[in-house]
């Protein structure tokens, strides 16, 4: 089974946000941004000239600029070509062989290639900590605000947010 076509549905706007619950101030020299999954074989599944995910790929692309700019460290997600029966595990029984039938389609988006300051790191599951060196790259470099991008809201932020929650840094 592979993954369906995907519907686009309105993004939230800042009226939409929640009051935020604690007062913590934002300070880019402790700030990291993790771009998650923006590999083509993900993005394709919202189809050719679909206005949300441009404007998703807008948006990460102004906060990445914005990161550069102030000197906060880009991480990147992203699915090898190739991965064993092993390793894909129950990945196979829920979405199908995924991106080792389409090793084109592996690279990130074109508007947010990572250049030679990002870091890319191979992703393994939902989680971008899952056998991957980003916690203590992380905690390396002092880095313990983390923003978080992706294509989707629900598996794409929620579980490396929830996995960074359950992490102390």
């Amino acid at each position: 089974m592979a993954i369906p076509k995907l519907q686009s549905y309105a993004l939230p706007t800042a009226l939409d946000i929640p009051t935020n619950k604690v007062n913590w101030a934002f300070e880019p020299e402790r700030a990291a941004l993790l771009i998650h999954d923006m590999q083509d074989y993900f993005v394709s599944f919202w189809g050719r000239n679909c206005p949300m995910m441009d404007q998703v790929i807008a948006n990460i692309a102004a906060l990445r600029q914005y990161c550069k700019e102030h000197h906060i460290p880009v991480y990147y997600t992203a699915q090898p070509k190739e991965q064993s029966d092993e390793d894909r595990a129950l990945l196979n029984d829920m979405w199908g062989p995924g991106l080792t039938r389409s090793p084109e389609q592996q690279k990130v988006v074109e508007a947010l290639t990572p250049d030679e300051a990002d870091t890319v790191l191979v992703k393994w599951r939902y989680s971008a900590f899952h056998r991957s060196p980003l916690e203590q790259m992380l905690k390396d470099t002092g880095r313990n605000q983390r923003r978080i991008t992706a294509k989707t809201e629900h598996l794409g932020r929620m579980r490396p947010a929830s996995a960074a929650l359950l992490r102390p840094m």
